[in-house]
């Protein structure tokens, strides 16, 4: 069933209707998802939040150089109307993991720690939930350099190092991802480094990259109540920061799609949300959560 998100008053109209004829019970499900934030959203067991670089939302939505992109928008949702919040890209990374850019406005490597705000990491820990990071070219896990030319990694992409409640062991290379999706954290990211991230690299390098390297994740979240998210930093500074977001996996409305507006901020309220989080970060306290697209 293919589902568009748009407003909602019809719905709530016809629940006030039915109410007033006794029909709430008959129509519990659907009435409880009008109630409440966390009840407007699913309970994946495990998600896994993608973030590639720099381009816009027509350069990868219907393009051929994102095939593998497109096709998990197809059997899964798009966000069309998805805006990052300002240039270049450090200051969205922060901004979609702690509810706020923490006054960083360029590219330059921070102080390791030099935050203790709330943040999605923090969240999860204090909740007893697990949490991690998989980042690319990264030359150790915990490691906090800022560059290594060599395996084409920069700490600006990995927010996580600049908090000092969040511990730098949570943060792991590629290579430990693992092969037994059952193992991963509840909530994790996954940075590529400089090139399979489109940045400094095609769309199609990045594309390719994500279905080699994720693909198999993908299809296991299609029957193991998992998510996979796949969002850009920003865009080509051409589109207004109109960015690309496809959401797949068991929770998610095949086909489906949203036109409703949403930021980074929107994300992350909806990740909490999504792990029964009762804190929401900075700007996430009051953002809406993504609706519309769930199975």
């Amino acid at each position: 069933m293919v589902v568009f998100a748009g407003s909602r008053r019809p719905r709530r109209a016809f629940l006030a209707i039915a109410s007033a004829f006794g029909l709430t019970t008959a129509l519990g499900v659907w009435a409880a998802t009008e109630t409440g934030s966390a009840a407007t959203v699913p309970a994946p067991a495990h998600v896994v939040v993608v973030v590639l670089e720099n381009h816009s939302y027509s350069q990868i939505i219907g393009g051929s150089s994102a095939p593998y992109i497109n096709s998990l928008a197809a059997g899964g949702a798009k966000l069309t109307q998805f805006y990052a919040e300002t240039h270049p890209s450090q200051p969205n990374y922060y901004a979609l993991f702690s509810g706020g850019t923490q006054g960083i406005t360029g590219d330059a490597c921070v102080t390791v720690g030099f935050s203790s705000a709330a943040n999605l990491g923090s969240e999860l820990i204090a909740a007893g939930k697990t949490w991690g990071s998989y980042n690319e070219g990264l030359p150790g896990q915990g490691s906090t350099v800022c560059t290594n030319s060599a395996t084409r990694y920069a700490q600006k992409h990995n927010p996580w190092f600049g908090f000092s409640n969040v511990p730098a062991s949570k943060a792991y290379t590629m290579a430990q991802f693992p092969a037994d999706f059952t193992r991963l954290p509840a909530v994790s990211f996954v940075i590529p480094d400089l090139c399979d991230d489109m940045h400094d690299c095609s769309v199609s390098t990045g594309d390719t990259w994500l279905k080699n390297r994720l693909g198999a994740y993908a299809t296991w979240a299609k029957s193991n109540n998992s998510l996979l998210v796949v969002t850009f930093d920003e865009d080509n500074r051409l589109a207004g920061n109109r960015i690309a977001t496809v959401l797949y996996g068991q929770p998610v409305a095949p086909g489906s799609s949203s036109s409703t507006t949403y930021n980074h901020y929107d994300l992350l309220r909806t990740l909490e949300d999504m792990a029964g989080l009762t804190t929401h970060a900075g700007k996430a306290a009051s953002a809406s959560d993504i609706t519309g697209i769930w199975s």
